[in-house]
């Protein structure tokens, strides 16, 4: 049942084959960036996370999903504050399939030609860059508040 009400709040979700890990160079002890491909939709993706409390390896595979709530009933979250009460509530939410969640704003949207779009995404610092077919990214707005939901497969 979660599956189905939870399609309601997803913007876009693929699984990702990890290519590259720091293809830039490790720039920070916490952070790695994780360069990837999905393997659906063809996009490209360059993700910064902290390595600290997760780990990523090159060749694995990892679901990601960009969600608008963690409410599985679709409702609206409220990107403005954090309430720890919610934390610790009873009820289920979109966050609880996933193993590491960030939450962050949509900085920049750029249209490219053959119908490309580049999705610039901050996590508090921790950038985001995903690059396809403005098809399967329509939902992703500029000055949109996310979620981004990572698991391995």
């Amino acid at each position: 049942m979660a599956t189905a009400t939870s399609a309601r709040v997803t913007l876009f979700e693929d699984i990702f084959e990890i290519t590259n890990l720091n293809p830039e160079g490790k720039k920070f002890e916490r952070v790695n960036r994780l360069s990837a491909t999905g393997t659906t939709f063809e996009c490209d993706l360059l993700l910064d996370y902290n390595c600290q409390i997760y780990s990523l390896l090159e060749g694995e595979k990892m679901t990601l999903v960009l969600a608008s709530t963690l409410n599985l009933d679709g409702s609206p979250d409220d990107h403005t504050s954090y309430n720890p009460a919610t934390t610790y509530r009873s009820e289920a939410t979109l966050a609880d399939n996933y193993e590491y969640v960030m939450h962050g704003r949509v900085f920049d949207v750029s249209y490219k030609k053959d119908g490309v779009v580049v999705i610039a995404i901050s996590f508090g610092g921790l950038l985001c860059r995903l690059t396809g077919d403005q098809r399967h990214l329509s939902s992703i707005l500029p000055d949109m508040r996310l979620y981004v939901l990572v698991k391995k497969d």
